[in-house]
Protein backbone atom coordinates (compact mmCIF):
# COMPACT_ATOMS: atom_id res chain seq x y z
CA UNK A 1 0.00 0.00 0.00
CA UNK A 2 1.66 2.88 -1.05
CA UNK A 3 1.10 6.32 -0.28
CA UNK A 4 1.98 8.34 -3.44
CA UNK A 5 0.39 5.47 -6.15
CA UNK A 6 -2.91 4.72 -7.27
CA UNK A 7 -5.71 6.15 -9.55
CA UNK A 8 -6.65 9.12 -7.31
CA UNK A 9 -3.98 11.06 -8.60
CA UNK A 10 -4.84 10.66 -12.73
CA UNK A 11 -5.98 14.64 -13.17
CA UNK A 12 -6.27 16.16 -15.78
CA UNK A 13 -4.90 19.73 -16.87
CA UNK A 14 -7.57 22.66 -17.15
CA UNK A 15 -7.48 24.15 -21.07
CA UNK A 16 -6.07 27.97 -20.52
CA UNK A 17 -8.80 30.50 -20.38
CA UNK A 18 -8.97 32.57 -23.34
CA UNK A 19 -11.38 35.21 -22.02
CA UNK A 20 -9.15 37.76 -21.20
CA UNK A 21 -7.37 37.35 -24.59
CA UNK A 22 -9.39 40.03 -26.34
CA UNK A 23 -8.79 42.79 -23.33
CA UNK A 24 -5.29 42.35 -24.24
CA UNK A 25 -5.60 42.75 -28.17
CA UNK A 26 -7.75 45.59 -27.53
CA UNK A 27 -4.64 47.10 -25.13
CA UNK A 28 -2.01 46.58 -28.04
CA UNK A 29 -4.17 48.22 -30.55
CA UNK A 30 -4.82 51.31 -28.09
CA UNK A 31 -0.87 51.36 -27.59
CA UNK A 32 -0.29 51.13 -31.46
CA UNK A 33 -2.76 53.96 -32.25
CA UNK A 34 -1.80 56.49 -29.83
CA UNK A 35 1.82 55.79 -30.11
CA UNK A 36 2.39 55.34 -34.21
CA UNK A 37 2.46 58.89 -35.57
CA UNK A 38 1.52 59.04 -39.52
CA UNK A 39 3.40 60.75 -42.27
CA UNK A 40 2.99 64.22 -42.64
CA UNK A 41 4.07 64.68 -46.16
CA UNK A 42 4.66 62.29 -49.44
CA UNK A 43 8.03 62.82 -50.83
CA UNK A 44 7.89 64.13 -54.63
CA UNK A 45 10.94 63.97 -55.05
CA UNK A 46 14.00 61.39 -55.04
CA UNK A 47 16.57 62.13 -52.15
CA UNK A 48 19.67 59.81 -51.94
CA UNK A 49 21.09 61.37 -48.57
CA UNK A 50 25.68 62.49 -48.93
CA UNK A 51 27.57 60.73 -46.71
CA UNK A 52 29.18 62.39 -43.56
CA UNK A 53 32.05 62.53 -41.90
CA UNK A 54 30.38 63.95 -38.70
CA UNK A 55 26.76 64.06 -37.77
CA UNK A 56 24.62 65.45 -34.65
CA UNK A 57 21.21 64.54 -33.72
CA UNK A 58 18.51 66.51 -33.97
CA UNK A 59 17.09 67.31 -30.31
CA UNK A 60 13.67 68.66 -30.84
CA UNK A 61 11.94 66.74 -34.44
CA UNK A 62 8.57 68.83 -33.50
CA UNK A 63 10.72 72.46 -34.26
CA UNK A 64 11.92 71.27 -37.80
CA UNK A 65 10.70 72.09 -40.75
CA UNK A 66 11.74 69.99 -43.83
CA UNK A 67 12.93 71.09 -47.59
CA UNK A 68 13.66 68.42 -49.93
CA UNK A 69 15.39 69.10 -52.95
CA UNK A 70 16.07 66.58 -55.59
CA UNK A 71 15.09 65.16 -59.22
CA UNK A 72 11.29 64.31 -58.92
CA UNK A 73 9.71 60.85 -58.76
CA UNK A 74 9.02 58.96 -61.92
CA UNK A 75 5.20 59.52 -61.70
CA UNK A 76 5.85 63.63 -61.89
CA UNK A 77 8.63 63.51 -64.40
CA UNK A 78 6.40 63.74 -67.23
CA UNK A 79 4.79 66.76 -65.70
CA UNK A 80 7.69 68.56 -63.55
CA UNK A 81 10.59 67.38 -65.63
CA UNK A 82 13.93 66.28 -64.68
CA UNK A 83 15.98 69.00 -63.08
CA UNK A 84 16.34 68.98 -59.15
CA UNK A 85 12.86 70.57 -57.57
CA UNK A 86 11.75 71.95 -54.17
CA UNK A 87 9.29 70.34 -51.99
CA UNK A 88 8.13 72.10 -49.43
CA UNK A 89 5.33 69.84 -47.45
CA UNK A 90 2.94 68.18 -49.95
CA UNK A 91 4.22 70.37 -53.59
CA UNK A 92 6.64 71.84 -56.01
CA UNK A 93 7.65 75.54 -54.86
CA UNK A 94 9.78 77.81 -56.32
CA UNK A 95 12.47 79.65 -53.75
CA UNK A 96 10.37 82.60 -53.64
CA UNK A 97 7.65 80.35 -52.08
CA UNK A 98 10.05 79.47 -49.12
CA UNK A 99 9.15 83.15 -47.11
CA UNK A 100 5.27 81.92 -47.00
CA UNK A 101 6.14 78.27 -45.64
CA UNK A 102 8.84 79.60 -42.89
CA UNK A 103 6.05 82.06 -41.77
CA UNK A 104 3.58 79.27 -41.72
CA UNK A 105 6.06 77.26 -39.82
CA UNK A 106 6.52 79.97 -37.70
CA UNK A 107 2.87 80.36 -37.16
CA UNK A 108 2.49 76.89 -36.23
CA UNK A 109 4.82 77.13 -33.66
CA UNK A 110 4.11 78.14 -29.81
CA UNK A 111 5.76 81.48 -29.43
CA UNK A 112 8.61 80.28 -26.92
CA UNK A 113 9.37 77.69 -29.67
CA UNK A 114 9.86 79.97 -32.50
CA UNK A 115 13.16 80.98 -31.37
CA UNK A 116 14.43 77.31 -31.61
CA UNK A 117 12.42 76.23 -35.05
CA UNK A 118 15.52 74.24 -37.30
CA UNK A 119 15.02 74.58 -40.87
CA UNK A 120 16.19 71.20 -42.21
CA UNK A 121 17.17 70.66 -45.74
CA UNK A 122 17.57 67.03 -47.33
CA UNK A 123 19.27 67.54 -50.58
CA UNK A 124 20.15 64.47 -52.99
CA UNK A 125 23.70 63.80 -53.47
CA UNK A 126 23.45 64.88 -56.90
CA UNK A 127 21.83 68.24 -56.54
CA UNK A 128 24.17 71.01 -58.04
CA UNK A 129 25.65 74.02 -54.66
CA UNK A 130 23.26 76.56 -56.85
CA UNK A 131 19.72 75.28 -55.99
CA UNK A 132 21.11 74.67 -52.07
CA UNK A 133 22.54 78.13 -52.38
CA UNK A 134 19.28 79.54 -53.57
CA UNK A 135 17.35 78.27 -50.84
CA UNK A 136 20.06 79.17 -48.09
CA UNK A 137 19.95 83.20 -49.26
CA UNK A 138 15.97 83.07 -49.26
CA UNK A 139 16.28 81.25 -45.51
CA UNK A 140 18.63 84.39 -45.08
CA UNK A 141 16.20 87.00 -45.82
CA UNK A 142 13.30 85.34 -43.84
CA UNK A 143 15.79 84.91 -40.66
CA UNK A 144 15.84 81.22 -40.85
CA UNK A 145 19.09 81.36 -39.16
CA UNK A 146 19.37 77.50 -37.97
CA UNK A 147 19.83 75.44 -40.91
CA UNK A 148 20.64 71.99 -40.38
CA UNK A 149 21.52 69.34 -43.69
CA UNK A 150 20.55 66.22 -43.61
CA UNK A 151 23.03 62.68 -44.05
CA UNK A 152 23.64 59.35 -43.74
CA UNK A 153 26.50 58.02 -41.63
CA UNK A 154 29.24 56.57 -44.00
CA UNK A 155 29.42 52.90 -44.29
CA UNK A 156 32.52 51.06 -42.09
Amino acid sequence: MSKFGGSRNNKEVPGISSGSLSDIVFMLLFFFMVTTQMRESENKVVVKLPEASQSVKLERKDLASYINIGTPTRQYQGQYGTDARIQLNDSFKTTDDIRDFIAAERESMSEGDRQFMTTVIRADEDVRMGIITDVKQELRRCSALRIMYQARKPAE
